[in-house]
């Protein structure tokens, strides 16, 4: 048997594992069984503490047999064919879970609930309840303290943090004495007294709130004693202590057509009873912890208008200020219960006299935390508990024992069929069709790429809290030093051509973001498809992507290209004037587009002027294309490795920059793209900006070879300069190199040019005879790594994108207009964060 333990990823604060390592490594010992743990870098255990009990570190759990989790699983990461072990929230019909349940049916899954994992009397067996109410009453105590600070007062309460903020429950302890001893000392607020604590439920949830509760200073009271108590609320006893009501359904709920409270007749026959909570109680409770299992046949605890009608009495502001809604039934027992809270927004506001909802402590209202996910605040000590629980029916499954009677109650389905006891769920299965719920699960992106371009998109995508970030590279430690600067990111070794590790790692997100050389986008794409994944990348469609594309619609995957820059940008602003021009009813007759990734002017002092913000072997494979263009009615074709010596020498778009320009691959293929009729035009032209003197240099170095993307090379730059020189061992001098120099070029040592490459090939480090050896697959790639490392932008330095579009229409009246698009932006020098990366 393998059994597989999942991530966790309903949201970056789930830190809970159903198993410990502990658990893990007695399992292993006891059972045999073979273990694989997900990987994970929020979970409480770490992943080496799993391997160090035995289990193997995995991210693929399809040979899994039986897989464990805490939180529910998203559709698209259910693996057919198998036993889930988890809490899947469907057993009661909730609706926003039923397309989960009609999953689990329609891929032959067996699903074992830990709510029903039951004994023969019906006791819960498994199950995080008192972590829950210990969580639960500190986040409430914190809230509280909070509300009362926001309506004007100090309290005691106001040092009570948030459960997350403690590493263990000894803290917790800790801070609750000091707490304590200062309501001992100081009081509560006489505004507020007395500070009445009303608890429902008898469960494991209200015990666990009480066991945090009854560390404070308190009395217990009952309910007939509210009347007196509040009519006595000046009484000196009530300023140094809380008061604790322990209510019950009888408490609450009384006969409609009166008589005596019946216990069995109420679970029998609900319907015959309503709540009196908001008239009995609700008026005399200052937080209310609500801990009580609550089926829709019973009469709510509270409804709406109940709150309103509370909230409209002036005598009772100080009155309902708070609810820590444990239970966290949503439109429940507390019909204004509208949803769950988070652990990073824990607290709303119900306002019901003005029917609003809002998130401003200090307006109107009653404070909500209903936290659905409380014990992960205490993670190490839930876990601990939970595995302790679960650990006798874990061993069971590992022994294949399925007729284990905890196991075979918990199933509610398997064999594509809902079990007996759960049949009924059939009707919930069928209203909820068509149903769409918001999907709230955490969000999983993989970006293959660690290099110059990685880090502002890392940064953007961590912005939103529900996403995981996994930057996957050849380059470990590369990696490993960008995903440590953000949240919920981590790092991994890639290696592309390894299919199995390539399908796995693409598998386990929601979509593909490729930043790597373009090349090797159709490879990616290829193990995007397979699996079902979307893909992004910036790059242009090269004609091995376009293959693709019909597998990727039969896969119904998308694969989202050009969408950088140049290309990306550029396609959108010029397709608005595009778009405005055809509403009219003109013509586009001339379309010329320029854009460039540039060093800033105050930063482009070398001889190339310019440095790297992005790969420079894009940079240098770009000015090997081909290129085809329309100009003045002729069509005109520049032969690969021609571009650099047929550049444009001035390119006057602002008189403040001194550009040239590059003719940009195949123009021509645009006019259709973007829905004109090349025929009816004159012009047809992109191209690429740079400084002058740029494509001098670059020529230079394609004739002597230095960009040629043949032969492997190991040497150090010296070396390699020599070598495509014809420089004879022991020449160093200046003088020897320049003669070199104009001898392969064809021009003189004392050329401009010649001038120029020594100043170029000084800055690039290549003239130092004491540099490494550099191993590369071609001459370019060994080019590209030179000028990586001596190009790169410093710190106080930036780079600029500069974008301009010129289109010639011809109106409907015939008259000829000219129109110019520019966008002009620069890097954050203080940031380091490059235009080209955000753009």
């Amino acid at each position: 048997m393998v059994l597989g333990i999942r991530r966790e990823d309903k949201n970056r604060w789930e830190r809970r594992v159903a198993l410990t390592p502990s658990h893990v490594k007695r399992l292993i010992r006891e059972t045999g069984a073979r273990v694989l743990v997900q990987p994970s870098n929020t979970r409480i255990f770490n992943n080496s503490s799993f391997e160090r009990a035995g289990a193997k570190i995995e991210e693929d759990l399809t040979k899994a047999d039986a897989i464990l989790g805490i939180k529910e699983v998203p559709i698209d990461k259910l693996i057919a064919n198998k036993t889930y072990m988890l809490f899947s929230h469907t057993h009661k019909g909730q609706a926003y879970n039923m397309d989960s349940l009609r999953e689990f049916l329609g891929r032959n899954i067996r699903l074992i609930d830990y709510e029903l994992m039951t004994d023969q009397k019906g006791k819960r067996l498994v199950l995080f309840g008192t972590h829950a109410g210990y969580a639960g009453m500190i986040d409430g105590l914190h809230g509280l303290g909070q509300r009362l600070l926001a309506l004007g007062y100090n309290s005691p309460l106001i040092h009570m943090g948030q459960a997350h903020v403690y590493p263990n429950l000894e803290c917790v302890a800790t801070k609750l004495r000091h707490v304590a001893d200062i309501i001992s000392d100081q009081g509560l607020p006489d505004a507020f007294a007395p500070m009445v604590f009303t608890f429902t439920g008898a469960g494991n949830v209200t015990k666990g709130a009480r066991a945090i509760f009854d560390r404070l200073p308190h009395d217990n009271i009952t309910v007939d004693e509210l009347p007196k108590i509040v009519a006595d609320r000046f009484n000196p006893r009530y300023k140094n202590r809380l008061l604790a009501l322990q209510v019950s359904a009888q408490d609450y709920v009384e006969r409609i057509d009166g008589g005596s409270y019946d216990r069995a007749e109420y679970r029998e026959f609900p319907d015959r009873y309503r709540s009196v909570f908001a008239q009995k109680i609700a008026p005399y409770t200052t937080m209310l912890v609500n801990g009580i299992y609550w089926e829709s046949r019973y009469p709510r605890l509270m409804t709406t208008k109940d709150l309103a009608d509370i909230q409209r009495r002036r005598e009772l502001k100080s009155r309902m200020l708070a609810i820590a809604d444990i239970s966290c039934d949503i439109g429940g027992s507390l019909e204004f219960m509208s949803h769950a809270s988070t652990i990073d927004s824990p607290f709303f506001y119900v306002d019901a006299v003005n029917g609003v909802e809002h998130k401003d402590i200090e307006k109107p209202g009653v404070q909500i935390n209903s936290i659905d996910n409380l014990p992960t605040e205490l993670p190490f000590e839930a876990s601990k508990h939970f595995g302790d629980s679960l650990y006798p029916y874990a061993k069971a499954l590992a022994l294949g024992n399925l007729s284990d009677p905890v196991l075979s109650r918990a199933v509610i389905c398997q064999n594509g069929k809902l079990e007996a006891p759960h049949a009924h769920l059939e009707k919930n299965l069928a209203a909820a069709h068509g149903i769409r719920v918001a999907d709230t699960r955490r969000k999983r992106v993989l970006l293959v790429g660690s290099g110059m371009v990685s880090q502002p998109l890392v940064d953007y995508l961590a912005r939103s809290r529900d996403t995981d970030i996994t930057v996957a590279s050849n380059n470990l430690d590369e990696a490993r030093s960008l995903a440590c600067q953000f949240p919920n990111t981590q790092a991994m070794q890639l290696d592309i051509s390894d299919t199995r590790g390539l399908d796995a790692s693409v598998r386990g997100s929601d979509v593909v973001v490729s930043l790597i050389p373009a090349p090797l986008h159709p490879q990616l794409a290829d193990a995007a498809i397979r699996n079902g994944r979307h893909m992004v990348t910036a790059s242009y469609i090269s004609p091995e992507m376009e293959s693709l594309n019909c597998r990727a619609r039969d896969a119904s995957v998308t694969i989202l290209n050009e969408i950088g820059l140049d290309p990306g940008i550029d396609h959108c602003s010029a397709m608005k004037i595009i778009d405005e021009a055809k509403s009219r009813g003109a013509t586009v007759r001339s379309f010329i587009s320029w854009c460039g990734g540039l060093t800033a002017p105050e930063c482009s002092a070398n001889e190339l002027g310019y440095k790297f913000s992005w790969s420079p072997r894009g940079v240098l494979t770009a000015g090997l294309n081909a290129a085809k263009f329309k100009i003045n009615k002729l069509e005109r074709t520049i032969e690969s490795g021609s571009l650099f010596a047929q550049k444009f020498g001035r390119v006057p778009l602002f008189p403040g920059f001194a550009f040239e320009g590059l003719a940009n691959r195949d123009s021509l293929q645009y006019a259709d793209i973007y829905g004109l009729k090349l025929n009816d035009m004159d012009t047809m032209f992109r191209g690429t900006l740079r400084y002058r003197g740029f494509a001098e240099i670059l020529d230079a170095m394609y004739e002597l070879g230095m960009l040629s993307l043949d032969n492997a090379v190991r040497m150090t730059p010296f070396e390699f300069l020599a070598s495509r020189i014809n420089l004879e061992p022991g020449q160093f001098d200046l003088s020897q190199i320049a003669h070199a120099l104009a001898t392969r070029l064809n021009t003189t040592p004392t050329s401009p040019l010649v001038s120029r490459l020594i100043t170029a090939f000084s800055e690039f480090g290549m003239l130092d005879p004491t540099h490494r050896a550099i191993h590369a697959p071609t001459h370019l790639d060994f080019m590209s790594h030179i000028l990586q490392s001596s190009l790169k932008f410093t710190s106080g330095e930036r780079d600029m994108v500069c974008l301009f579009h010129e289109f010639g229409i011809e109106e409907p009246s015939g008259e000829y207009n000219v129109h110019t698009s520019s966008m002009v932006a620069y890097g954050d020098a203080e940031s380091g964060e490059t235009a080209m990366a955000r753009t």
